[in-house]
């Protein structure tokens, strides 16, 4: 049966781009298309999506403006699929609300597996879990307790909250802006510094090997992705 298959909109000008999509995406997700921004908005609207693909390069409007106008009314995760390779259009489209970035020319199973990680990740959205365990990092946020491999382990202030703050939107890809803000506020907006000698702090005290992080990693020039999963039945 087809009625559990997730709901994708892709949005892009090119007819080769959108054939390609459907074909790859078809037998796993019900896939509808568009290929202007106004055309894409009005799909969400109708179709409500549970994903969209996004290009930033449309004829009538610019990708970035697509998501900001999204963003107004709708919380669905949005990939942006550009062939731009300049961290300043990465950053600016996730700083307007894009959950994710992949540079066209993609694998397919690239493109499968951010798609999985962004509907897992919407779908967890909507539960306010009070605890994260994926076997080793163990986080009680009522109790503000961390546990590593069921060890207590002390954290500075900002170095919880940036835990907490990966936690919540873990998966998604969080700019070095972003994350000064919501843990030091607007004044700190430009302290990549200040972010990145505590996160390599905190990778030190959660990591299984800090040299090699597996839950905070760098998404270079843009910011940080916490890619850490709960336990199964956690």
């Amino acid at each position: 049966m087809t009625v559990n298959k997730a709901r994708i909109l892709v949005i892009d000008d090119e007819k080769a781009i959108r054939k390609f999509l459907i074909a790859a995406l078809g037998q796993g997700y019900h896939v509808f298309e568009a290929s202007t921004g106004a055309e894409g908005i009005a799909a969400a609207a109708t179709h409500h999506p549970d994903l969209i693909l996004l290009d930033l390069g449309l004829p009538d409007m610019d990708g970035i403006v697509v998501t900001q106008r999204l963003r107004e009314w709708t919380k669905t995760p949005i990939l942006i699929l550009s062939v731009r390779e300049d961290e300043s259009g990465k950053i600016a489209a996730l700083d307007a609300g894009a959950d994710d970035y992949v540079t066209k020319p993609f694998g397919t199973g690239e493109l499968l597996a951010r798609i999985r990680v962004a509907l897992r990740r919407a779908e967890q959205a909507g539960v306010s879990d009070a605890l994260f365990d994926d076997g080793w990092l163990k986080v009680d946020l009522a109790a503000r307790i961390v546990s590593i491999n069921g060890v207590a382990t002390q954290l500075t202030p900002n170095e919880y909250d940036l835990l907490r703050l990966f936690i919540a939107h873990r998966g998604k890809v969080l700019t070095h802006k972003f994350i000064l803000q919501q843990v030091w506020g607007d004044n700190y907006s430009d302290g990549h510094h200040l972010l990145q000698v505590n996160v390599s702090n905190l990778r030190k005290k959660i990591e299984q090997d800090p040299a090699q992080p597996q839950r905070i990693r760098t998404e270079p020039g843009v910011g940080y992705r916490f890619t850490a999963e709960p336990a199964s039945g956690n």
